[in-house]
């Protein structure tokens, strides 16, 4: 996830490093093509997976931070409370609202800094303490790795610009990675439904769809949303698709908008769309919801 603050673009234990550039080019070649859609990046940071789902199987996860570019970046980890809006973007916040649980305190992490040169990479180790305090429910926290200037590093020290006035500003971008870290306790069950959907023909990228997701129970869901349309003679045509769709705990109502893909004799004044909402959690495929919009 991506967030900004204050104006400044901010990107959403024990280390271990490959033995040679080669076998570092290689693993993030793999990295960016086996998991394109379980890992997150911004600037030359990678990281995967983007999120960790910690359901009573083991209580020490792993994730890996690739430095993906040509210089030396030194990272800050910490743990961040977030709340999603109906729009599915997040807002920062300092106390939990109805429902609404954090994780950050049932979980230990090392290192809580790391420095990566170029084309390195670094294990995280995720351990989770004290479950037996946990009560049945989902709780969610999100770590948040924030790229810090180094001056000692020679690179990001002698990044100097003069001005006319003989002044010299250091450009020091910062940016940072989040990524939710869900604790799954007890007894959970989540429910979701498909409505109020709805094609709008005008805009700007073409036709939209706008879905409302009615989430319920003490879990979130997350997953992937396949558009189909479907013409009178029963042919299927794929128009859409978006993997990591989330609800989170505690919102139960969410809305997406999804631009559909135009396509050869498919025609979107005829016909029907099939939405269909479908689980990406641990392996698992099954069907979340299904609903369908007849088109006129």
């Amino acid at each position: 996830m991506i967030s900004a603050l204050s104006g400044i673009q901010m990107i959403d234990f024990t280390g271990s490093k490959l033995a040679s550039f080669v076998l570092i080019t290689v693993f993030l070649s793999a990295f960016q093509v086996i998991f394109p859609l379980r890992s997150v990046a911004q600037g030359n940071l990678l990281i995967m997976p983007k999120r960790i789902v910690f359901n009573g199987k083991q209580n020490i996860k792993e994730l890996s931070l690739a430095n993906t570019g040509n210089d030396t970046a030194r990272y800050l980890i910490s743990t961040i409370e977030y709340r999603m809006k109906t729009d599915g973007s997040f807002e920062p916040v300092t106390e939990p609202d109805s429902g609404q649980l954090f994780a950050g305190k049932y979980l230990r992490f090392f290192p809580r800094s790391v420095v990566l040169g170029p084309k390195e990479v670094q294990v995280i180790r995720i351990q989770l303490r004290n479950p037996d305090q946990l009560k049945s429910g989902e709780y969610r926290s999100h770590l948040y790795f924030r790229a810090v200037p180094d001056t000692s590093l020679p690179e990001q020290g002698d990044r100097l610009k003069k001005q006319e006035t003989g002044f010299a500003i250091k450009l020091t971008p910062v940016f940072g990675v989040t990524i939710p870290v869900i604790i799954d306790a007890g007894n959970t069950s989540a429910k979701v439904i498909l409505s109020n959907l709805y094609l709008n023909y005008e805009a700007p990228k073409g036709p939209e769809l706008r879905i409302q997701f009615n989430r319920t129970g003490n879990k979130s869901v997350y997953g992937e949303i396949k558009v189909i349309h479907i013409t009178s003679d029963n042919i299927e045509t794929v128009v859409g698709i978006v993997r990591g769709v989330a609800i989170y705990t505690p919102n139960d109502i969410r809305i997406l908008k999804l631009d559909l893909e135009r396509k050869d004799k498919v025609n979107f004044r005829q016909g029907k769309l099939r939405i269909e909402y479908i689980s990406m959690e641990d392996g698992n495929n099954d069907k979340l919801s299904e609903a369908e919009l007849l088109l006129k």
